[in-house]
């Protein structure tokens, strides 16, 4: 992608804050989700470690003079550098001889064994987990509620959203992968089927070199598919695959799981445990989520007009692409999203929590029939939290696929999707 064609993503400016704070800056995050791209304009020289014209001599530097490698205008760019793990422990070495900010920039979509490094690089790496594109950075979110306004305490909000329920079951389809922002429909869905076959047949058997059965990948990665934006449980997921005559352990099952995280495939939501005025037994189950809603879509070989047709499960793609966005929204001020689910059925479907304490509680509904219950649920939970011990909600919002942004007499927000920025 040229400078010309490149869309500013949220990682920017982060990048550039890392940048200024540590010696060398690690970005992970899938494949095809844009770090090279974002590194790039960042840096001013670069090591392409997948280049097939070089990438023989490289890794012969890497095994004898690794140092050879580091070699170019810093900030310099080494990209994909764990096919050389080696250069880790080069790179710590060299950020400690020369004791200057902003040196390097490693790419990666894998997470290497945790034996491939001599040193966790503490001290001299920032790292920065960068996700696919939200709806705001592929143009399609107009961005007139910010999420930072609102932690700030500006609720009284107005916007608009120009996104139609069509539109958002083709971009829950499509996916966030800059490669497929532009494209038309059948080319965009390609990109995204294209990554599933890639993760069955190579990726997730590359990522520590244990060959694994590509059928079992595929009926796992359907399973999670089905499950998508649930509390399912390994047994649960067994059992769904053994229903296709396809028996596999639990063991293999949380193997298979561990190399899908390692390539950044799967990004468990976890549970909130907050200060509670009565002993509510919280479910401390994590939530299941594909990196992006595509991946689910492409899985189970459906397409926008397919999930229009089954409304219960758009609802599920529609609260994994939520959850993707406010995960890049709520990285953008320092914070992290959760989710909170009792013994007793109360749930929000996301928790953003900043590192400063605030925090705000979301419920995601597709529709308008069901927001009166979901404003309850989250009047409810605002009661049960102990404020002596936990913040007071900074807000209340349930995130649509409706058209207005606006604060209800009880002053809950409703916010589509559509509206949201950082």
């Amino acid at each position: 992608m040229t400078s010309k064609e490149y869309l500013p993503r949220i990682c920017d400016k982060l990048l550039a804050e890392s940048l200024k704070a540590a010696g060398a800056v690690l970005i992970e995050g899938a494949k095809w989700c844009g770090k090279t791209s974002t590194a790039s304009q960042a840096a001013k020289s670069a090591l392409y470690m997948q280049d097939p014209d070089n990438a023989p001599s490289y890794m012969h530097l890497a095994d004898t003079k690794p140092s050879l490698l580091l070699k170019g205008d810093n900030p310099r760019l080494l990209d994909e550098w764990q096919m050389a793990p080696v250069l880790w422990d080069a790179v710590r070495f060299e950020v400690d001889k020369r004791s200057d900010k902003g040196q390097f920039i490693l790419t990666g979509s894998a997470v290497p064994t945790d034996n491939s490094t001599a040193h966790t690089g503490t001290g001299r790496f920032s790292r920065l987990l960068m996700r696919p594109m939200t709806l705001y950075e592929s143009n399609e979110s107009n961005g007139s509620v910010s999420l930072h306004d609102i932690f700030d305490g500006k609720l009284d909000i107005e916007g608009e959203s120009q996104l139609t329920i069509e539109q958002i079951a083709q971009a829950i389809c499509r996916g966030g992968w800059p490669a497929a922002i532009g494209l038309e429909e059948k080319q965009a869905l390609k990109i995204a089927r294209d990554y599933v076959d890639s993760i069955i047949n190579f990726d997730v058997s590359r990522v520590d070199g244990i060959d694994k059965d590509p059928e079992r990948v595929r009926l796992l990665l359907r399973s999670l598919a089905r499950n998508e934006s649930t509390l399912a449980t390994i047994e649960t997921i067994r059992k769904d695959i053994k229903a296709t005559d396809f028996d596999i352990s639990d063991k293999t099952i949380a193997h298979y799981m561990n190399a899908l995280r390692r390539i950044f495939v799967i990004e468990d939501q976890p549970a909130w445990t907050p200060s509670m005025r009565s002993k509510r037994a919280i479910r401390a189950s994590a939530k299941h989520h594909f990196v992006d809603p595509s991946i689910a879509v492409a899985v189970l070989g459906t397409n926008p007009e397919g999930i229009l047709k089954d409304f219960e499960s758009f609802g599920f793609f529609f609260e994994s692409l939520c959850t993707r966005d406010l995960r890049v929204y709520a990285q953008a001020n320092d914070g992290l999203v959760y989710h909170y689910h009792d013994r007793y059925d109360l749930e929000s479907d996301i928790i953003i929590q900043l590192r400063d304490g605030r925090w705000g509680a979301v419920e995601v509904k597709l529709g308008n029939r069901e927001i009166e219950n979901a404003a309850g649920h989250l009047k409810k939970l605002e009661e049960l939290i102990d404020t002596d011990k936990t913040y007071h909600p900074s807000f209340l919002m349930i995130l649509t696929g409706g058209q207005f942004a606006y604060r209800r007499k009880d002053g809950v927000l409703i916010v589509p999707i559509g509206c949201m920025k950082p």
